[in-house]
């Protein structure tokens, strides 16, 4: 018989005093930073107090939902009043110079599949104007972290992130 140290044990299978397995924990997301409240708003209900974190990243995103540039600021500000009493909130004027200058940024995204997803989904909000194309930026990320995950937690948080479109549940890293 061979005696392992406790901490050469797969966290799995370690036990805590009480013979429960040890919990894990799992990362949800990832969000930008106007839909990170949204994500945490969903998860209130489970009452996870300081078992949740949030982990900040940047990633690289290859594809951005937009209404072309509208030549003015006065233009884009018109078009951004249209798209608040279509009950859309998540957008941005684009400022900087260049061709994109006065365009509406409606998301971007890693892939043009969920790029269309949304322009999909603005088109059901009314939005007419939208377009898919092609766009490399870095943008800023949140993982919402939860602690001490057991079975239990663990599927209600997969019953809550499939409510929202595009995010993922994971291991923490």
């Amino acid at each position: 018989m061979k005696i392992v140290p406790q901490r050469e044990l797969p966290a799995l299978s370690q036990k805590t005093a009480t013979g429960a397995a040890l919990a894990g924990c799992l990362e949800w997301g990832s969000f930008s930073l106007a839909d990170t409240a949204r994500a945490e708003k969903a998860l209130e209900p489970l009452g996870l107090g300081s078992r949740l974190g949030q982990r900040r990243t940047e990633e690289a995103t290859g594809w951005w939902v937009f209404i072309p540039s509208l030549g003015s600021r006065q233009a884009a500000l018109k078009k951004a009043a249209e798209l608040k009493s279509l009950a859309v909130n998540d957008y941005f004027i684009v400022q900087e110079e260049g061709e994109f200058r006065w365009a509406l940024s409606l998301g971007v995204f890693r892939s043009e599949e969920a790029a269309q997803a949304r322009l999909a989904a603005l088109r059901d909000q009314g939005v007419r104007t939208a377009q898919v194309g092609p766009r490399e930026t870095v943008v800023p990320k949140v993982w919402l972290q939860v602690k001490g995950v057991d079975a239990a937690l663990e599927s209600r948080l997969k019953d809550i992130a499939r409510q929202i479109e595009g995010s993922e549940l994971r291991s923490c890293p």
